[in-house]
This record gives C-alpha cells, structure tokens and sequence, in this order.
C-alpha cells in the first residue's frame, strides 16, 4: 500500500502544507485539536515520514550505516573488522545490519539506518537491482552510498570489490592442470558476483578446449543453511549417480565451499581422489581441514578499508557529485592445499 504525502493530507483537510508538517513533528505553534485531526488522518492513510527529508535537517552524526548480506561468514567477519578499524582512525561510529539475501529486509534495513540519520551507507547489496530506486533518490540527493563485494549493482557509486572472474578462472585452471576435466560449479542462485565467477570458470574449460556441461553448473539457495544443506546433498548424490560423473568442484562462496567439504564427508566421498575441491573463502582454519582445503581469498580486510576510506571522501564534501567515482577491482589470493592436489 502506497503512502500519502504530507501535499495530499494538507489536500484533504483543507489546510497548508505548512500545518501538515508542523502538527506531524509535534510543534507548539499550531493547535491540539488541529494536531490530532492531521496525526488521525496522517495515520488512517498510512503516512510515513520521507526519510532522506529527515536526515537532511539533521545535520552530521558521525555515524555511518553498514549492510551486509550476513554477519556470520568469516569474509564478511573480515569486511566488518576492515571497515571498524578505519571508522576508529577518524572518529565514526558504525552501526551493522544484515539483509540475510532479502531485498524487503535489505530495505527494511536501508530506511532504518536513515531514521538514524547517519552520515552515509556502505552496502553490499541482495542482487544487482535491488532496492535500485529507493537508493538512487538517496543517492541523487547528496546522501552518500558506496557498495562493496558485490559491486555488479546498478548504482553508479564507488565500487569496491574484487576480481571475480580472474579467481575463478584460476582456480578451473589449476584444476584442469591437475588432470581434472569434469569440472562441477556450485554457485548461488541470486546474485551477479557468481555470475562472473561462473564466467571465469567456463572461460577456462573453453581455453582448454573442454566443453561445458549444463548439468555441471549447480545453483544453490542460500538465504536458509538448512536449505542448502538438503540442495547440495542431492544435486551431489544426483551428479554421483550419473555416467559422466564429476571429478571436480569449484564452490563459489564461503558457505558454499565448507557446507560442500561436510556433505562430502556425510556421503562417503574421498577428497580428493574421488573429487577434488577449491572454492572462494576466506575461513581461517583451512589449512587445519582433512583435507586442507584449497582457497580463493579475498583481501575483505582492504575491501572494508577502502570502502570506508570512499565514504569519508563522499561525506567530506559538500556536493560529492564532484567527486571522480570508480570501480575497484582487487585481486584474490590463491593458495593450493590437498583437497585439489592428488597425491
């Protein structure tokens, strides 16, 4: 149901704008009986309060609002560490919310944090057009936004990030130079990073003349873990019990890749004779896994640092539309362990 304007209650009641918005922030200068008949009708039509108008009037907090897509996955651990640690540097404080991959929460959460009036936002956003408009007006309107992680958003903003593809074509390529040819990617369903992740990875079949696969290329849900739990078990035991089986496995999350290695074990599976494993994470005990779990790292401390240290050139001035934005692309850190190296 779509809200009504202060214009249109001032409308309806017969009286100016000017009254409207007194009597919604409770001033001394218009009447009770005029306040309550305005608040009444304010509510009756489902009235909200335009939040970008709100947090104009009021000025600098020195506080600035983070979304991510979850708080429990040690990458965005890192990010979070990464962006506190500048924030301290230069006197901000950080408020934290988590979308958990759902564009209505994900807004739930952007017009919360500007009910607070923070100074800025840091986003890494559900999908590439997610909440699209209700951030460009924000945006537009010198209220700053910088994405991070998942800088294929539409938003034209600073992007921080990093190099997907590369990554992923590394890691297929390693693969493939270890004798593997049937490669499967485990990717999520939503979101436009494993989409260039996914395109890394068919870049280097089709670099080494191997063909790619349809089956090979598993799509998993993962705003619920139990969810994924069930898909990875089956999309494994159904690739397993086919004649072209799979020998290999790029997983193109942090939960993604260390969900796989326990469904792995769950169903009796050796890695890595029966099917080597490397996927992107960023979890610090990799090397401590039976087997040690080869890894595309993400440099999230730097990704944290750079996209706070983006919002602050932002928030310094007066019209950052005169600011030179760009997109960052950071390299990935690809180190080998057993789970992909067969002995």
């Amino acid at each position: 149901m779509s809200s009504i304007t202060i214009k249109e209650i001032a409308k309806a009641l017969n009286v100016s704008i000017s009254t409207v918005s007194k009597a919604l922030n409770d001033s001394h200068e218009i009447g009770e009986k005029t306040k309550k008949r305005v608040l009444e009708y304010a509510e009756a039509h489902h009235y909200k309060p335009n939040l970008l108008a709100q947090n104009l009037k009021t000025g600098k907090s020195n506080t600035i609002g983070v979304i991510l897509t979850s708080i429990n996955n040690p990458f965005c651990s890192q990010i979070i560490e990464g962006i506190q640690q500048h924030a301290l540097k230069v006197g901000f404080e950080v408020i934290f919310m988590q979308s958990r991959e759902n564009p209505e929460i994900e807004r739930s959460c952007i017009e919360t944090l500007m009910q607070r009036g923070v100074d800025g936002l840091l986003i890494s956003p559900v999908d590439e057009t997610s909440n699209q408009k209700l951030l460009e007006d924000i945006h537009d309107h010198n209220f700053p936004v910088v994405i991070f992680d998942r800088i294929q958003h539409n938003l034209e903003t600073f992007k921080i990030g990093v190099n997907n593809f590369q990554g992923a074509y590394l890691a297929t390529k390693h693969l493939i130079d270890s004798g593997r040819t049937k490669i499967v990617n485990i990717t999520a369903s939503r979101f436009g990073l494993s989409g260039e992740r996914f395109k890394g990875y068919h870049q280097a079949l089709t670099d080494a003349g191997i063909a790619f696969d349809d089956q090979f290329h598993i799509q998993c849900n993962m705003q619920n873990q139990e969810v994924l739990d069930v898909e990875l078990k089956n999309a494994i035991t159904r690739l397993m019990s086919a004649e072209n089986k799979p020998d290999a496995i790029l997983g193109s999350s942090d939960t993604i890749t260390v969900t796989l290695l326990g469904v792995l074990a769950e169903l009796g599976y050796s890695v890595p004779d029966e099917l080597a494993v490397i996927g992107f994470s960023n979890i610090d005990f990799a090397r401590s896994l039976n087997p040690a779990l080869s890894t595309i790292r993400q440099p999230a401390l730097e990704i944290g640092d750079m996209a706070m240290e983006k919002l602050m050139k932002f928030i310094a001035k007066k019209n950052w539309h005169q600011v030179q934005i760009e997109t960052t692309e950071l390299d990935t850190i690809l180190t080998f362990r057993k789970s992909s190296i067969q002995s």
